[in-house]
């Protein structure tokens, strides 16, 4: 974090300071919610949860060289006291936010959001020193923490925001108010919560809401190939840039194909030129998280080319996101098991299905390791009949459904589909799971595993990996 003394911090958040002998003394180290993250110079901020109070430990992150604690109570150390300490975490955020020299770039999308995220901000970081939200850290808690690790350096703070009602990313942009607003999708994530499509529509596009105006500088970054999407332009009076692969995109792709090996492979266009790019991550998904990037990237000064070969030489930085990994003993496992909704367990299944050609030629196999998709309300049932239906057109050569009711609704839809026999099969857990992958694998096999994150999928795909030498990650 930017420095600032123990009682300008106080009055920003409208604390009081106790048992602090210098207010003036400042807080030059990180803002950390982990006891264990505590050093030099750092803010504890303690939270009070269900299971851990973080004020037990204001002692302890004191002795380890903290200046002081965020706390909702006295703790007999150093301490701002504060009434609610996520509201004042939030207000240090935005005071901070406001002293920065650093263009906000936020975004949000029913599905891809952290693989963008991950994307922009392994090219602007080329351009820049870039500060971006670590993993899925997207919410009242996590923002604020990513915005408090920027420092005077900081050029670009690109902001992952997520919502599951109306109103949350109204919350959070004015948090961290934005100056370019990305919004990538409308899909079905979290519809059990929202509603339906236009509720999430209606809750994604508080940010474009957010922007500044034009002349201001407002820039509202939009899908032209998602038709929720695009209708956003109404709800903006920032400058609307198009991307995607419809024609009437500002920055779109042709000639877009996959590799052999499933990697994604187009030509990009931006006002500014075009360039190829052949990508490092695996599906055909990537190309529009990729065009949202370059569109983002092109806003802010680059050109096709340099945005180009950022793309093409970038990887995944968060963990179990199509995630692939060779076996010494050729099996390919791809861990994308971090989460689920049905446009990503469609768009890993035919990223499977592209991955296994190649393995199919040479006598190996796909297997798609699948559970619950969560939070789907109403739709549960046909969205996972679906996916099963799906994963039998695609000619997955293997479906295990793991777990309870769900999984016996994927499991039935590739029944219904036409997959018979061994094909598909219904497996109680993991462990399950496991032994069944163990027992049948070969050479040339490439298995995905994916599920929402309350089922813990990766435990497989872990499990599948723990054979003697690592193999080589991919995509990295």
């Amino acid at each position: 974090m930017i420095a600032l003394s123990l009682a300008e911090i106080a009055a920003v958040v409208g604390g009081q300071t106790h048992d602090i002998p210098d207010p003036s003394a400042l807080v030059t180290g990180p803002v950390v919610r982990d006891s264990r993250d505590a050093e030099p110079g750092s803010l504890f901020v303690a939270f009070a949860g269900e299971r851990v109070d973080g004020h037990d430990f204001a002692a302890s992150v004191v002795e380890a060289g903290a200046a002081a604690v965020l706390a909702s109570r006295p703790v007999g150390v150093p301490a701002i006291v504060v009434e609610d300490v996520q509201a004042a975490l939030g207000a240090l955020a935005r005071h901070v936010v406001a002293k920065l020299g650093a263009t906000l770039v936020a975004l949000t999308g029913s599905a891809g959001k952290t693989s963008t995220k991950d994307l922009i901000a392994q090219v602007l970081q080329r351009k820049a020193p870039t500060v971006w939200t670590p993993g899925s850290l997207n919410n009242e808690i996590g923002l604020p923490l990513t915005a408090l690790s920027a420092t005077e350096e900081t050029r670009f703070l690109v902001l992952e925001m997520g919502a599951r009602g109306i109103g949350h990313i109204r919350y959070l942009t004015g948090l961290t108010p934005p100056r370019i607003g990305l919004v990538l999708n409308v899909g079905s994530a979290h519809i059990g919560e929202f509603g339906g499509r236009e509720q999430i529509a209606q809750a994604k596009g508080e940010l474009v809401e957010a922007l500044p105006p034009a002349e201001e500088g407002g820039v509202a970054v939009l899908n032209a190939d998602d038709l929720l999407v695009r209708a956003m332009a109404s709800r903006t009076k920032a400058r609307v840039l198009l991307f995607g692969e419809s024609d009437e995109a500002d920055v779109r792709a042709e000639n877009v194909r996959l590799t052999d090996s499933g990697q994604p492979a187009f030509r990009l266009h931006t006002p500014s030129g075009a360039s190829d790019v052949t990508m490092r991550l695996y599906g055909e998904h990537h190309v529009s998280n990729a065009l949202a990037a370059a569109a983002v990237a092109h806003e802010l000064g680059m050109s096709a080319e340099e945005i180009a070969t950022a793309l093409s030489e970038a990887g995944s930085l968060s963990r179990w996101r199509m995630e692939v990994t060779e076996r010494p003993d050729g099996v390919t496992v791809v861990n994308d098991a971090y989460n689920a909704n049905p446009e990503s367990m469609r768009a890993a299944l035919r990223a499977l299905a592209s991955m296994g050609q190649a393995a199919q030629a040479k006598g190996g196999r796909t297997w798609a390791v699948l559970g619950k998709m969560a939070e789907l309300g109403d739709e549960a049932l046909a969205e996972h009949d679906a996916v099963g239906r799906l994963a039998v057109r695609l000619n997955v050569s293997k479906l295990v459904a793991v777990g309870g009711r769900e999984a016996s609704w994927l499991q039935l839809g590739a029944y219904n589909e036409g997959s018979w026999g061994e094909e598909s099969v219904h497996v109680s857990d993991a462990q399950a799971a496991v032994d069944l992958l163990r027992s049948q694998l070969r050479p040339g096999d490439v298995v995905l595993v994916k599920a929402s994150r309350s089922v813990g999928l990766e435990s497989v795909a872990q499990a599948l990996l723990e054979s003697g030498t690592e193999g080589e990650v991919a995509g990295r």
